[in-house]
């Protein structure tokens, strides 16, 4: 009988059971997080067209198990496969693992709470506190956010803001699916729109001649200024960065072209509106 796999043939096929076995997880680790988007797309309630949302976290105690396996599923990624990804694919793990796990730090006390404030005190904010199971360590939100997220020469994109949710009616919408690697860009960039127009966050006060604009842009206005994929290269100011969304921020040409002007362009800051994002 004729050898089917004759001596090239057997070298290379020995060669490829030589080679070290990846990790379960890098092969089957799901990007596109579809167990998220299934829980945001069922509990995440859309307002103002798209500009605002909430959530059900009644629904999602409800469903508690699944976003518990969730993080489950993240928790088992190691930092050697996570070091292996992309950009975007390490953005987007790093964008849903705040997100879940900020609703899962609301779900602990819910419904006792009217702010994600009331799980923190005086002394310490309940963005501190390290216990979640990622990467082969015990981060916090902060730890997340900060320490990955915004960490300078790592991923320098300042539309992060817009896409981590607080658990707040102040802070950027909760998307309503997950972030994934092959469309992050446009979701980043539809997250930035929907922000920058949602006219209770950002306004041009046209009474005061005054740029009104979200606190984020305060906390976090150097992120703003040094580029990135959203404000673009040079970009050295926060009227600089307005200028490029004047269309958003404004309804009337005039306003929208004092907006594009940037320079002597008052800007003002909103208070922040802690409350909870909850749909009640």
């Amino acid at each position: 009988m004729r050898n089917p796999c004759p001596d090239p043939c057997r070298r290379l096929l020995l060669s490829t059971l030589a080679l070290p076995a990846l990790p379960a997880v890098a092969q089957t680790f799901d990007h596109t997080h579809a167990a998220w988007t299934t829980l945001l797309k069922k509990h995440v309630l859309l307002l103002r067209g798209g500009q605002a949302a909430q959530l059900r976290y009644a629904g999602m105690a409800t469903d508690r198990a699944a976003l518990k396996a969730y993080l489950a599923s993240l928790a088992a990624v190691s930092a050697d496969t996570f070091a292996g990804w992309s950009k975007p694919q390490q953005m987007a793990f790093l964008i849903n693992a705040y997100n879940a796990a900020t609703v899962e730090l609301i779900l602990t006390k819910y419904p006792d709470l009217t702010s994600i404030k009331d799980l923190g005190n005086l002394l310490r904010s309940p963005w501190k506190p390290a216990w979640i199971a990622l990467l082969g360590q015990t981060l916090s939100l902060d730890d997340i956010e900060h320490g990955r997220l915004r960490a300078k020469g790592r991923y320098d994109d300042p539309r992060i803001h817009f896409a981590v949710n607080c658990a707040s009616i102040g802070c950027p919408m909760l998307r309503e699916e997950a972030y994934v690697a092959d469309r992050l860009d446009a979701q980043l960039d539809e997250q930035a729109r929907r922000f920058l127009a949602d006219r209770t966050r950002n306004r041009w006060d046209a009474g005061k001649g005054k740029l009104l604009v979200s606190k984020i842009f305060d906390w976090y206005g150097d992120d703003f200024r040094q580029g990135g994929p959203s404000s673009g290269s040079g970009i050295t100011s926060l009227p600089a960065f307005f200028a490029r969304h004047a269309d958003l921020l404004a309804d009337a040409p005039a306003d929208r072209a004092r907006i594009r002007a940037a320079s002597g362009v008052e800007i003002g800051f909103l208070g922040y509106d802690w409350a909870l994002n909850d749909v009640r």
